[in-house]
């Protein structure tokens, strides 16, 4: 990988938009983005894997707030206090996580019953239909 990318190339490669690229930086999700000598962003991998992260907790539901509670954190760097209340955070996450993966696989399982019952419904349809067609030749 290249050793720094634009906010476009970012943005490209993220996934994200140049607006919300400069809104989590604005909001303090990512630290300030080194910049060239004409003020234009320079991302680097490290940028790069934790805006990757982000997008994680994002799709996982984790809220804006409790995501800059984290970033906060995790500036003040690895003293004990912020990494147990890191960990306490990933922990309450994950649990919210996989209750709603069960939540979902509940869901889809009955969704699968449904079809089931439809398909058997359909072939007994079916059946009747081909009675009834015999009947009137």
């Amino acid at each position: 990988m290249t050793a720094s990318l634009t906010i476009q190339q970012t943005a490209e490669a993220c996934g994200l938009s140049v607006h919300t690229l400069r809104y989590y930086e604005r909001i303090g999700l990512i630290k300030p983005i080194p910049r060239r000598s004409n003020g234009h962003r320079l991302y680097r991998a490290e940028d790069l894997n934790w805006i990757a992260f982000l997008l994680r907790l994002r799709a996982t539901g984790m809220s804006i707030e409790e995501m800059q509670r984290y970033a906060q954190l995790r500036e003040q760097g690895e003293l004990l206090s912020s990494v147990a209340e890191r960990k306490a955070m990933l922990a309450r996450h994950t649990a919210a996580v996989e209750e709603e993966v069960r939540a979902m696989q509940e869901t889809l399982a009955y969704l699968h019953q449904k079809i089931a019952l439809y398909s058997t419904l359909e072939s007994e349809l079916q059946s009747k239909e081909k009675q009834h067609g015999k009947h009137a030749i």
